[in-house]
């Protein structure tokens, strides 16, 4: 059976995990044993909805609060899942913002914001869960994008914070080797809902695989650095169907 658990017993943290990507994320980590907790910033109802489904797979979780781009919100949270779950073997940084603009037309404030949520947010995080993990010889998987490794013209500053991400994520396996792992995975396209959208469709036209991704593309990733070997560290592993080729 512990082949068809991989993470039986593991303890699993999920930032933004209430919804969309974040969801599936929480539940592929759960459906292969581990006890999962997630934050979540206003999807109170969804994470309430999550941590049931999570419950339904036969493992801890449960749902705290948190603003990551708060440093007192991450380090009351990480220290609240690391009391109730007894430790921390896995942390995934999941929590990000997006946004379209116009690159002359993007505020300091616009700009400010993207990067206290995706890159501030998962280095506070990480900071805060760094004794946990290395105590438990754990891993981190940050959640990057492939507008980090291309660039989109109307979403500057995302594309920034997210190259950001990339960047954070191979100095931290450096940094924290050899006692933690560290990987960051780039989802390319990924369709959250099941709506028909014409710009979905453009964009699974422009894909090799002759689709977009789906958030169980995004988990199988995740998954995979979940229960690799400790000695993968630093990689950057782009979900994308080749649509970055």
């Amino acid at each position: 059976m512990e082949g068809a658990k991989p993470l039986a017993g593991k303890r699993a943290l999920v930032t933004g995990g209430a919804r969309r990507i974040g969801r599936a994320l929480a539940l592929a980590l759960a459906k292969a044993g581990a006890n999962v907790a997630i934050t979540y910033r206003g999807s109170t109802e969804e994470a309430e909805q999550t941590v049931s489904d999570l419950r339904e797979l036969g493992v801890e979780a449960f749902a705290i609060a948190c603003d990551v781009r708060e440093e007192a919100s991450v380090v009351s949270a990480v220290a609240q899942v690391v009391e109730r779950l007894g430790g921390l073997d896995l942390l995934v940084n999941n929590a990000g913002a997006f946004e379209t603009a116009a690159l002359e037309e993007i505020s300091v404030e616009q700009w400010d914001a993207m990067f206290e949520t995706n890159t501030r947010g998962p280095f506070l995080v990480a900071r805060s869960a760094h004794a946990a993990l290395k105590a438990a010889q754990g891993r981190i998987v940050n959640i990057g994008s492939l507008g980090g490794i291309h660039p989109w013209a109307t979403h500057a500053h995302y594309c920034t914070s997210k190259a950001a991400l990339h960047m954070l994520s191979h100095t931290m396996a450096k940094a924290w080797a050899p006692q933690i792992s560290v990987n960051c995975v780039a989802p390319g396209m990924i369709v959250t809902s099941e709506k028909v959208d014409a710009a979905y469709e453009h964009f699974a036209a422009k894909t090799p695989m002759q689709r977009n991704g789906k958030p169980e593309d995004v988990a199988a990733a995740v998954l995979f650095f979940a229960t690799c070997p400790s000695f993968i560290t630093g990689q950057l592993l782009a979900v994308d169907g080749g649509l970055g080729l």
